[in-house]
């Protein structure tokens, strides 16, 4: 306890510090309030980094760096290395960098995050559309799981399953939404079941999110359920990247590291996660 005191008051004296020396340093100053109030919420130990870049692709190469020097660590301790790869606006920056890294992708292994029940993958929201175009295609993996979001879900959910069940996840990269969610996993999220994959319903704002961004044309054509990656499964991964960028997305992210820890806010429960870099620019991080 002595330890997370000292610990404040050293944040809130260089707070106070940076604020008197031109040209203030407002990311900087910002960056070291949201360790102040981590601190505060996790007592024991700070878990979760917060990186706040300029904008939206600073961020993503920051990430895609972070991201990359994880993967090379797995393959010279372990020969390969498995990660997870999510899809989304959130992550176009981020894709575009980590492509460029120099890494041996014949020794990466890809899992997907989620896909949407009922659209086939020629359809221009279909996340394994995205991936193949964004990153897939690109590198040279030794193998991409896909999640088939157009065949039996729940024997979709039985496959993937097998596949990932005796995985050791290296790197899963990720995002939050507007309404929190990680993955598919709305609030209120499942916390406790340890399926790595399962059938979700996506709620109103989740779908609203999917016709924002330019996806589908009108709300009707959103679907309503998903296969998504648990919130479990999620959290056995080394380690997260999550990249957030815009303005959107401030909301969200005020209540990821604000508020304690709930499946009416599934993003807080990477502030448990053993290793998670959450990378935000200065439009997502707004509100902190």
């Amino acid at each position: 306890m002595l330890e997370v005191i000292i610990k404040i008051h050293i944040i809130q004296y260089l707070i106070i510090f940076y604020k008197t020396i031109p040209p203030i340093n407002q990311l900087l100053i910002k960056q070291l309030i949201i360790y102040e109030i981590l601190i505060h919420t996790n007592i024991n130990q700070i878990k979760m980094e917060v990186i706040i870049s300029k904008d939206k692709q600073e961020l993503g190469k920051k990430a895609a760096e972070k991201g990359a020097s994880l993967i090379r660590k797995a393959i010279l301790e372990n020969g390969e290395a498995n990660i997870i790869v999510a899809t989304g606006a959130s992550q176009f920056e981020m894709l575009t960098e980590l492509v460029k890294e120099d890494i041996d992708w014949s020794k990466v292994t890809a899992f997907h995050l989620d896909e949407y029940i009922g659209i086939p993958d020629t359809h221009p929201a279909s996340f394994r559309k995205y991936l193949k175009e964004r990153f897939a295609t690109i590198v040279p993996l030794k193998k991409f799981n896909y999640v088939n979001g157009d065949i039996d879900p729940k024997e979709e959910c039985e496959r993937l399953k097998k596949l990932i069940n005796n995985i050791s996840i290296d790197v899963t990269f990720l995002g939050i939404g507007e309404n929190s969610h990680i993955a598919f996993n709305d609030p209120p999220a499942d916390f406790e079941t340890k399926e790595p994959y399962l059938v979700v319903q996506l709620d109103a704002a989740c779908r609203q999110q999917q016709l924002g961004e330019g996806w589908f044309s009108t709300i009707d054509d959103v679907p309503m359920q998903a296969i998504s990656m648990s919130v479990s499964q999620i959290m056995k991964s080394k380690a997260i990247i999550c990249s957030v960028p815009d303005e959107r997305k401030a909301k969200a992210i005020k209540k990821t590291v604000d508020s304690p820890v709930s499946p009416m806010v599934p993003s807080s429960i990477l502030k448990e996660h053993k290793a998670t870099w959450l990378y935000l620019d200065k439009s997502s991080a707004s509100l902190l």
